[in-house]
């Protein structure tokens, strides 16, 4: 009881030295001129200068949001407000992509197409550099901005390093104009750079912006749109007036579309994959699917090859199962629901992708599954396909099938619990039609007559 008392006291006393000692302090006024700011609940703009410099990561303009805060309580929970769903959801691709037509499916297109139309440009100021020549210039294992900064120190040409530090690289003895000299260590590092001759300013980063100009052909757009998604490229903007692709990309990602652009001289041919996503019920939910049914309702020599991936099996399946006949065989096993339906489009021996949620129905909960298919066009029309699954956890499984034109895929044995879905027995299955479309590389006038 002693010990407590005296505890009380020395507390009592230093807060009343605490107290005495905030007298003696200067007032805000005193040291920056600033008014004291007294406690209340603000609207904070992510967009502010302010603001956004204080976060640890840089906000894209589109992932910005409104944050609700109270300056009263540093704990109190924030309310974030984001772009709305039905926003979000707009995508102009939807019109073209989310169409197939199952009843006059083309196996056969011939695309003719202006070669001179493709064009890969770099955006934002990017002056030539001042007119300097380099002689016996050398270094040892030195990282490559700061190769370049002892480069242009005598030019009075300053170096900003947006991404640095970059790789280290040695040279011997260089020689040549500036610019040549510059890009050749660029390259050497994997790297780009810019210059602003107006600040004088030179600089250096792993990612360039730039836009790919196309041929005025739906198809084509939407076959590069389909690779580029394939590569891991997501932050992209498509201009369907111009025909062209906006997006960040290091120099690796550069290079691949510089060789995607190169394909086009040899009158490439393009695959198409028209798709369907279903969901199945079973009416009876202590039973699968009884897919061997399949070979009393249909003539035998419809199912043509059968094999099994990691989980599922995909089956080649001849015309007489189509996607009306299917439907109908499996209405009698469970109730069937469209989750999504589209196309997709891969040049000969690329690899494309399609997300099942940019054609997702109205209700239904299309999940993180997306199909990836590497295409390469053989003898006599068959196709070999290399077709991947993959949802927001990664990779559910593959598949490497061949097939003739006019033939048709069908996946099946997906578990919906594979996607979070709680339903007994439930499963996904994925309808797929892969149709040829031939390129023909041709002058403006003659096209037009095509």
């Amino acid at each position: 009881m002693k010990n407590l008392q005296i505890l009380i006291i020395l507390s009592l006393f230093i807060g009343g030295l605490s107290a005495c000692m905030a007298d003696d302090i200067p007032s805000l006024d005193s040291v920056d001129n600033t008014q004291t700011i007294t406690p209340q609940i603000v609207e904070v703009d992510a967009t502010d200068a302010n603001f956004a410099a204080s976060q640890p990561y840089t906000l894209l303009p589109s992932e910005m949001p409104i944050i609700r805060m109270d300056k009263t309580d540093e704990n109190a929970p924030r309310k974030i407000i984001r772009t709305p769903e039905g926003a979000n959801e707009l995508d102009l691709e939807t019109p073209l992509r989310c169409n197939v037509n199952w009843e006059t499916q083309q196996m056969i297109l011939t695309l003719p197409y202006t070669a001179s139309a493709f064009k890969l440009e770099r955006n934002g100021i990017n002056n030539p550099l001042p007119r300097f020549e380099v002689t016996g210039f050398s270094f040892d294992m030195m990282p490559t901005e700061q190769a370049i900064v002892k480069l242009t120190k005598e030019a009075g040409i300053r170096v900003s390093s947006a991404d640095g530090p970059y790789t280290s690289i040695s040279a011997t003895d260089l020689k040549g104009e500036l610019s040549a000299v510059i890009k050749m260590m660029a390259d050497s590092a994997g790297i780009y750079y810019q210059y602003d001759a107006k600040e004088k300013v030179l600089t250096l980063s792993r990612h360039a912006n730039m836009t790919l100009y196309t041929p005025h052909s739906r198809p084509i757009l939407l076959g590069l749109l389909d690779v580029i998604r394939g590569a891991g490229i997501t932050n992209i903007v498509t201009n369907w007036a111009d025909y062209s692709i906006t997006f960040d990309a290091d120099m690796e990602t550069k290079n691949k579309m510089v060789e995607l652009i190169n394909t086009f001289e040899n009158n490439p041919t393009l695959i198409a994959y028209d798709v369907s996503v279903f969901r199945l019920y079973p009416y009876d939910q202590l039973h699968d699917i009884e897919w061997k049914e399949m070979l009393k309702a249909f003539d035998f020599g419809s199912i043509t090859t059968a094999q099994s991936g990691v989980i599922g099996r995909i089956l080649t399946t001849s015309n007489d199962i189509n996607i009306e006949t299917l439907q109908k065989f499996l209405g009698n096993q469970a109730q069937v629901q469209l989750v999504s339906e589209g196309k997709f489009v891969v040049p000969n021996l690329w690899m494309a992708r399609f997300d099942i949620g940019k054609c997702s129905q109205a209700k239904a909960n299309s999940y993180g599954l997306s199909v990836l298919a590497k295409a390469s066009l053989e003898k006599n029309n068959n196709i070999f396909s290399d077709i991947t699954l993959e949802e927001t956890n990664g990779q559910v499984t593959s598949f490497k099938i061949r097939n003739k034109l006019g033939d048709n895929f069908l996946i099946i044995g997906l578990p919906n619990e594979l996607f979070g879905i709680k339903s007994p027995k439930s499963e996904t299955i994925i309808f797929m039609v892969p149709r040829i479309i031939r390129t023909l590389k041709t002058n403006e006038k003659i096209k037009n007559k095509i």
